[in-house]
């Protein structure tokens, strides 16, 4: 059986993962629902990181072991939570000012 969290992630794999999270979560709109649901969560970060591996022999199947490993390793820590709401703040008003760019034109 494979181990979760066997080695650190890196500040560059955890920048690399917040960045393809947030842009999935903003190329499908739901911003403000996602913000929402990371803000009131926080608290609970350490253990929702525990239910995905509890749930990992389920989740695998569709996103693979290494994603799941390294998702879980992520959202454990708040900071990372808090990192990812900035990110999506920032892809969303890039979006916005690409958005009223072409609407001026």
């Amino acid at each position: 059986m494979r181990e979760f969290w066997k080695e650190p992630l890196s500040e560059e794999q955890k920048a690399q993962l917040i960045d393809a999270l947030a842009q999935q979560v903003v190329k499908r709109g739901l911003s403000a629902p996602a913000i929402l649901f990371l803000e009131l969560h926080k608290p609970f970060a350490f253990i929702g990181s525990q239910a995905g591996i509890v749930f990992s022999p389920f989740l695998a199947p569709f996103f693979g072991f290494d994603r799941v490993d390294d998702y879980t390793q992520l959202l454990s820590e708040r900071e990372n939570w808090e990192r990812l709401v900035e990110r999506i703040e920032e892809l969303t008003e890039e979006q916005r000012a690409s958005r009223a760019k072409e609407q001026n034109r």
